[in-house]
């Protein structure tokens, strides 16, 4: 049986790249509906210009905000994206055949990065597989601010679509520090909140594994100048979060 299928966007100052994900979608969902904390850009003004449900909502963490956004699609069937991800041909068309015959719970897709415009294959960055397209009656966001992930109910079915979800991540290298700098902040009172400790060998030794792994181990060498970068920013954001979580445990015990 044919089912309707809901477009899940969260958003907050997104005018960069939300026309692009709002077009993206058009022929494959039913309903489009916008969840915006409060964008001081033209990103409501935009996505009111397109036809799209565009509803504010304060914004309590990434998980939160999804979980409370899916609630608001007009039907079970939702396809959940960032403002910066676009499906491209492939997975729409497949996204169209699901519509025929939604046979499983969820399905998972594969995320391509673009990184200051270069398609990432390498650094632990693809396939980058993700849940996106679920029944939302069997499953919630989960996970540890920010980094979400959609989890099913135990029994779930979950099947695999062939396509590229398109990630526009960053334009430029001021935008991956910014987004260092604001995740790591997350993500370390995250942590702490859940417990998690950590110790200066623990950071040294975090850093420089990951610095190997994604340029040595996951061959992030193969993606050239594009593929050092993210390695070496990426060791760096590590050191950041650990450390981070270091002197919210030193603030704890004084």
């Amino acid at each position: 049986m044919k089912i309707s299928l809901s477009v899940v966007i969260i958003t907050f100052n997104e005018e960069r790249n939300i026309g692009r994900c709002i077009d993206s979608v058009r022929d494959i969902a039913d309903d489009i509906v916008v969840v915006d904390s409060f964008s001081k850009d033209r990103t409501k003004e935009i996505c009111l210009e397109k036809g799209v449900r565009f509803i504010e909502h304060a914004f309590e963490g990434h998980i939160q905000q999804k979980n409370w956004a899916i609630t608001q699609a007009a039907y079970p069937h939702v396809l959940s994206l960032d403002a910066d991800e676009a499906p491209d041909e492939i997975l729409r068309e497949n996204i169209r055949k699901v519509k025929e015959n939604f046979d499983a719970d969820g399905y998972t897709m594969n995320r391509l990065t673009n990184y200051c415009g270069h398609w990432v294959r390498h650094c632990g960055w693809y396939p980058d597989q993700k849940l996106r397209l679920v029944d939302r009656r069997n499953g919630q966001w989960n996970g540890l601010n920010p980094h979400d992930r959609y989890e099913m109910a135990s029994g779930s079915v979950i099947k695999h679509l062939p396509g590229d979800l398109l990630h526009y991540s960053y334009y430029n290298r001021e935008d991956h520090l910014k987004q260092i700098q604001k995740f790591t902040d997350i993500l370390a009172k995250s942590m702490f909140e859940a417990g998690r400790r950590t110790s200066w060998p623990g950071i040294i030794f975090a850093t420089i594994f990951k610095f190997i792994r994604d340029y040595f181990l996951k061959l992030g060498m193969l993606d050239g100048k594009a593929g050092f970068t993210i390695s070496w920013l990426s060791a760096g954001a590590s050191f950041k979060k650990y450390h981070k979580l270091l002197l919210l445990q030193k603030n704890k015990t004084t």
